[in-house]
């Protein structure tokens, strides 16, 4: 019998060879240590063994025997560490499923350095070399970069710090429980049977063995009703054991016979004229939706092309007309190019998860989700249940972008196998299953085609996408390009290439990055082509106020009036300045609701709404507290609860826009109520007449719904209203089937990148990231900028290394590790400027919109037109591969 010491309390240590440290771990109730790659890729599970940091997803428990053991519950037992004050202080994190594994392994630098360097300030690279092990898909790594500087400089040495986001401490410190950390008395663990063929018919499913072991408490069937599966990783069946261990193999005891069929992998193979068939026309409606509330509109198939789409074209034949005479006069300002951009998983750091626990008939879900209230609602429905006997819980969501805004599999499956086994049931997918099966956003294959005017006016525009969809449609891409850059005429056209992939997701700004990434290197090159400043061109052709606006404080900005000519350089290490513009919807949800009330001399903020590392508690704080001269801290918000409030879905950048109206409606009525009904009225000249008043109030509690918008001012209107009827209609239609309006107004993003280039080895770094936003008023400034810092570096990784990478035979996932799908780290993190324009909104009450879709849309054309003034030479196709770099280089040597 060996034991070990876990912060400080003695622990024997199994015996079995095979358990691991983290095991052990978080089987005593210390959910602080994350398990996200199992590889030691990520470091959120990242623990102290006699003061050296460790990753405990690989160390055997055993190799803990008579050590000593610290966990992030640990390092901040006898009071905050300076690196935990930092850390909120900086808002140095965002999900905070990474955090503890961070403050861990920065704890321990932090101490190592201010042995031996007293209070001098480590450099970045320092820093970076430290944290080198650990990866935040949030991208929080500018705030973490100041956080270890500071703490290791001593500025944290003294008192608890005030930090901008409410949740702050539980982060740094371990406490804040995810889906993935909850655990009820006698809990199971539910694992998924998975299709290995991509296209196949199942029969004679047989349970009956995996039913009889030991410690088994439930198998249930997850085929569709035609018992296919039309892709690898497509579920069979699901088993709820004592353990993981067991679960796994009642999967192997599963019987069954597949059928294959023909099947197809990836976008070109789909296309062909003799392809199989993913879905036959009586399936179609089995295929997902990639989109955030798009699709529904019929659309004509082609054994597996889905499309034309072109809803948002303008004058499409004249369109064809001009560039066809383009072309055969060889018009030199005719920008042709077919793009490429390649698939990016959301890889969440916390996997989709559910734990479902039956008490009687009250169904109660704690799910890693981005749609408390909607979630709620459509587990009610499935399973025929009354509103009021589901409830659905998220008090902190380890990051989503997108890919957790429905009702996923893990929840359908937890909650079959805990009616199933009468015991709580928790699914929580593996980082395999995460990075395959749960969404991405769509490689896809882009044709342009852009002529300017003699008078240098934007005169037609053909935009034509293919999305590498999967088993899903509803793909938008081109269409976005009508809404910015008007034209005389605009022929834009969407397919749905569907393929025995899984199916794809919304991400964060669907469609966004790969229109801006085709649309703003045209324009680039256009500029070139004219032989005009790329950031003049942008204001003669785009008359978006927000944007015209931007582009001034691009303009002025002395890295772009420094740059060079374009390829004017010579030697390996080459230097170039590139900007792109991008832009979102500014969209709200109807129906959501804020509750407030006063508690026992304290006010209370409810809401179904969730925080999946936006910063929505603290936006509500904020408001409240503004109103009633009160620190945010003295607030007290409640949300990840269906029976609160309803609340909107964190997808779509809507949530700011969509609570922030609803809580300044309550702010008014609970002022008045307070007026009303408190005791005593505030002394004389009082420094704090609402908090006197708000002791003095008795319990009240009022409510209200979001309201309409004001008038907005002359010339601003809802983006939609671009698209002529269409658009209104499209508009309609996602406030009558999704609850989401299209406000008026255009969220806005101009970037500016200074990128270097090693033309010897073909490695690309961005140096220096510029980001000005048009987003309206700031609710919570220190979050917006980490959200804003955040949506840049997912841009980075989308332009320089994140790709899937599929057996085109099999269509089985080859990157289905954290080692080979590739996100970026502290390392990759270039020095960012945030630039907020906060005109623009004073239309909508509280005058916020929302920033986390917008920011990331331009990041990629921009590198490549810096990338493009480095070298002269334009890449078509993400990521920037070194090899790709190079041979674009070789082939302009050679021509």
């Amino acid at each position: 019998m060996t034991s070990t010491t876990i912060n400080g309390r003695p622990l024997v240590l199994p015996d079995d060879p095979d358990a691991l440290l983290i095991d052990v771990i978080r089987d005593g109730d210390l959910t602080g240590t994350k398990l996200v790659c199992g590889s030691g890729v990520c470091g959120a599970c990242t623990v102290l063994l006699d003061g050296t940091p460790v990753v405990s997803c690989l160390l055997p428990a055993q190799a803990a025997a008579d050590k000593s053991v610290t966990t992030i519950e640990g390092v901040g037992a006898a009071g905050l560490h300076p690196v935990q004050k930092a850390f909120m202080a900086h808002d140095a994190l965002q999900c905070g499923f990474c955090t503890p594994g961070f403050v861990v392994e920065a704890t321990a630098f932090h101490d190592s350095w201010r042995a031996t360097k007293g209070t001098a300030p480590p450099s970045r690279g320092e820093i970076a070399a430290a944290l080198s092990g650990h990866l935040c898909r949030c991208g929080a790594y500018e705030g973490i970069y100041r956080a270890v500087g500071e703490a290791c400089s001593g500025r944290f040495d003294g008192i608890d710090p005030i930090a901008p986001r409410l949740e702050a401490r539980d982060k740094v410190t371990g406490l804040a429980r995810y889906t993935v950390d909850i655990h009820h008395d006698g809990q199971l663990e539910g694992v998924i049977l998975r299709s290995h063929v991509a296209h196949a018919r199942i029969t004679d499913l047989d349970l009956a063995t995996a039913r009889a072991m030991a410690g088994v408490a439930a198998v249930v069937p997850l085929l569709d009703d035609d018992n296919m599966v039309r892709f690898v990783g497509a579920p069979i069946a699901a088993v709820a054991a004592k353990d993981r261990r067991t679960a796994l193999r009642a999967i192997a005891a599963i019987s069954f016979k597949a059928s294959p069929l023909p099947a197809v992998i990836g976008l070109d193979a789909a296309r062909r004229d003799d392809a199989p068939v993913v879905f036959e026309k009586k399936d179609r409606k089995r295929a997902g939706n990639v989109s955030e509330g798009a699709g529904g509109a019929p659309v004509s198939w082609k054994g597996n092309v889905r499309g034309p789409s072109a809803p948002f074209s303008q004058k499409a034949k004249q369109a064809k007309s001009w560039l066809d005479e383009a072309r055969q006069q060889r018009n030199p300002l005719l920008v042709e190019e077919t793009f490429r951009v390649s698939t990016q998983q959301h890889a969440s750091l916390e996997p989709h998860a559910a734990v479902a626990r039956f008490d009687g008939d009250q169904l109660t879900v704690h799910i890693s989700t981005q749609a408390i209230h909607d979630s709620m609602e459509k587990i009610a429905k499935r399973f025929r249940l009354p509103h009021n006997k589901v409830r659905v819980i998220a008090d902190h969501v380890g990051g989503g972008f997108g890919s957790k805004g429905s009702v996923g599999l893990e929840t359908i499956a937890a909650i079959e196998l805990a009616r199933a086994a009468k015991a709580p049931v928790r699914v929580a997918f593996d980082r395999e299953e995460e990075l395959s099966v749960t969404g991405y956003r769509p490689a896809a294959e882009l044709k342009l085609s852009l002529l300017p005017s003699a008078e240098g006016r934007l005169k037609a525009l053909s935009f034509t996408a293919h999305a590498d969809t999967g088993a899903s449609v509803n793909s938008l891409i081109a269409g976005l390009a009508r809404l910015i850059y008007p034209a005389e005429a605009k022929e834009l056209v969407d397919f749905d290439v569907l393929s025995n992939l899984p199916p794809g997701a919304p991400f964060r700004g669907p469609g966004g990055p790969p229109m801006s990434f085709a649309l703003e290197q045209a324009v680039d090159e256009a500029a070139l082509r004219m032989k005009i400043d790329p950031i003049h061109l942008r204001k003669l052709w785009d008359p978006d106020p927000n944007r015209q606006r931007l582009y001034d404080w691009a303009a002025g900005l002395d890295v772009w009036k420094s740059r060079k000519p374009a390829a004017s350089q010579t030697g390996r290490f080459r230097r170039g300045v590139g900007v792109a513009t991008g832009y979102w919807l500014y969209l709200w949800q109807t129906g959501s609701s804020v509750e407030l009330a006063v508690e026992g001399g304290r006010i209370v903020a409810s809401c179904a709404v969730q925080d999946i590392g936006t910063g929505t508690r603290s936006v509500l704080a904020n408001t409240v507290a503004k109103a009633f001269d009160l620190e945010p801290q003295d607030v007290e918000v409640r949300i990840g609860r269906s029976n609160l409030p309803p609340g909107p879905g964190s997808g779509g950048s809507r949530v700011t826009a969509s609570v922030v109206p609803p809580t300044l409606l309550a702010i008014e009525k609970l002022k008045a109520e307070i007026r009303r009904t408190a005791s005593r009225t505030p002394a004389p000249g009082s420094n704090a007449p609402w908090r006197e008043m708000i002791a003095a109030s008795p319990d009240i509690a009022v409510s209200a719904r979001r309201q309409e918008d004001g008038k907005p001012p002359p010339g601003v209107r809802p983006a939609l209203h671009q698209a002529g009827m269409m658009g209104r209609v499209f508009g309609w239609v996602l406030r009558l089937m999704n609850h989401m309006v299209v406000g008026a107004g255009v969220p806005s993003s101009v970037q500016v990148m200074e990128v270097e280039v090693d033309t010897w080895l073909g490695h690309v770094r961005v140096l220096n990231a510029y980001t000005g936003l048009a987003v309206g008023k700031l609710a919570a400034p220190t979050l917006a900028r980490s959200q804003a810092e955040g949506a840049v570096i997912q841009g980075i990784g989308y332009a320089l290394y994140e790709t899937r990478e599929t057996d085109p035979l099999s269509g089985h996932i080859l990157s289905g590790s954290m080692e080979d799908y590739r996100i970026p780290g502290i390392a990759d993190m270039p020095k960012l400027e945030v630039h907020f324009d906060e005109s623009g909104f004073e239309h909508v009450p509280g005058g916020s919109v929302g920033i986390g879709e917008v920011a990331t849309v331009p990041t990629s054309p921009a590198i490549a037109n810096a990338i493009r003034n480095a070298i002269g030479v334009r890449l078509t196709e993400i990521p920037f591969r070194p090899d790709r770099l190079v041979a674009a280089l070789k082939g302009r040597d050679a021509a």
